[in-house]
């Protein structure tokens, strides 16, 4: 079985804390991807649980598998007016 990559991108504050704008993952879980990017930039601990996490498009809060997932976003809070 050969892991798929999937592309995350990070946006505003999770992009200033993660250090890129992007990265290719190969995680098998949302779980799995949430602890290694936190594991892997350290400054995301207190950003990451505050942001969605859109999966091709689709918000996920819950853990699932990445099998078919091609991109993530991470979008951290947005305040607005």
């Amino acid at each position: 079985m050969t892991a798929t990559t999937t592309r995350v991108r990070y946006f505003a504050a999770a992009a200033e804390a993660a250090g890129v704008d992007a990265e290719d993952r190969a995680e098998a879980t949302l779980a799995e991807l949430r602890a290694a990017v936190v594991a892997e930039h350290p400054a995301l601990v207190g950003i990451l649980p505050r942001c969605a996490v859109m999966v091709d498009g689709v918000r996920s809060d819950d853990d699932r598998p990445l099998d078919d997932a091609r991109l993530i976003d991470v979008l951290p809070p947005f305040a607005g007016g």
